[in-house]
C-alpha cells in the first residue's frame, strides 16, 4: 500500500487523538497532533504573560516557538523549546489558551505551513480540527470523528481525574460546549467536516470497532463520496 496522508478531524474528547495514535502505530506512520502545536503556542503565551487573544503579541513570539514531536506514536511527547511539556499542555488553562491563539490568523498560517511541511512525504496521520478542510485538502483519507456531548464529557472527566484535576461532569460538559462554539464559529479555519470526509460517531463504539472501521476504509484507499458515513 502506498504511503497515504490521513486526516482526522473532530471536536474535543471525540476520541480522535486515541484513534490517530492507534492508526499511526498500526500503520507505522508518523503521528502529528496539530492540536498539541496550538497548545504549545498557547502555553508560551501564558508563560510570557501575553493575552492569548493579543494578535500582535502572540505573533511576535512565534519565531521563538520551536515545536518537536519525540518518541514513537505509541508514547509521543511534545517538546517545546527543548523541554517536554506533554503533561502541561493537557491542563485546562492551556486548552483555553490554545482555543484563543488558534483563532488568530498569523498563528494558523505559521502552524499550517509547518504541518504541511511535516506531511509532504506522506505516511502520516494528522489530527486536529482543520486537517481535511485546510491543512491536507489533498489527503487520500479524511475522517470526521464525533460523539455526543454527554459521552465526550465523561471521557474528558476521566482524563482530568487521571491528572488530579477536580471538576464536575456538568462543568466539563459546559467547558466542551463553549470550546465547540469557539471552534465552529471562529473566523479562520473553523471546525467543520470536509465534504469528502467519512464521519464516524464513536458514542456507542469501542476503540477496536472504530479502528476496524477506519482500517477498512484505509485499505480501500478511502476517497469515499460525501454521503458515506462509515
Amino acid at each position: 500500500m502506498k504511503r497515504l496522508k490521513i486526516a482526522i478531524d473532530g471536536p474535543c474528547a471525540s476520541g480522535k487523538s486515541t484513534v490517530a495514535k492507534m492508526l499511526a502505530v498500526q500503520l507505522e506512520y508518523k503521528l502529528i497532533n496539530t492540536g498539541a502545536m496550538y497548545r504549545a503556542v498557547g502555553l508560551m503565551a501564558l508563560e510570557k504573560g501575553i493575552d492569548p487573544l493579543d494578535e500582535p503579541g502572540v505573533e511576535a513570539i512565534l519565531p521563538g516557538v520551536a515545536i518537536d514531536f519525540a518518541g514513537p506514536a505509541s508514547n509521543q511527547r511534545l517538546i517545546l523549546n527543548g523541554r517536554d511539556v506533554t503533561e502541561r499542555i493537557g491542563e485546562p488553562d492551556v486548552a483555553q489558551a490554545a482555543s484563543s491563539v488558534s483563532s488568530l490568523l498569523p498563528v494558523r498560517k505559521e502552524l499550517v505551513a509547518r504541518q504541511q511541511a511535516m506531511a509532504r512525504a506522506g505516511g502520516v496521520v494528522l489530527e486536529g480540527r482543520d486537517i481535511g478542510t485546510v491543512v491536507l485538502k489533498d489527503a487520500e483519507c479524511k475522517f470526521f470523528i464525533t460523539a455526543s456531548l454527554e459521552e465526550r464529557g465523561r471521557r474528558r472527566l476521566k482524563d482530568y481525574e487521571r491528572m488530579g484535576i477536580h471538576k464536575t461532569l456538568s462543568e466539563v460538559q459546559e467547558e466542551l460546549r463553549l470550546r465547540d462554539l469557539n471552534d465552529m464559529t471562529r473566523k479562520h479555519s473553523p471546525l467543520v467536516k470536509a465534504e469528502d470526509a467519512i464521519e464516524i460517531d464513536t458514542t456507542d463504539l469501542t476503540i477496536k470497532e472504530v479502528i476496524d472501521r477506519l482500517l477498512g476504509h484505509i485499505e480501500g484507499n478511502c476517497r469515499r463520496p460525501p454521503s458515506e458515513r462509515g
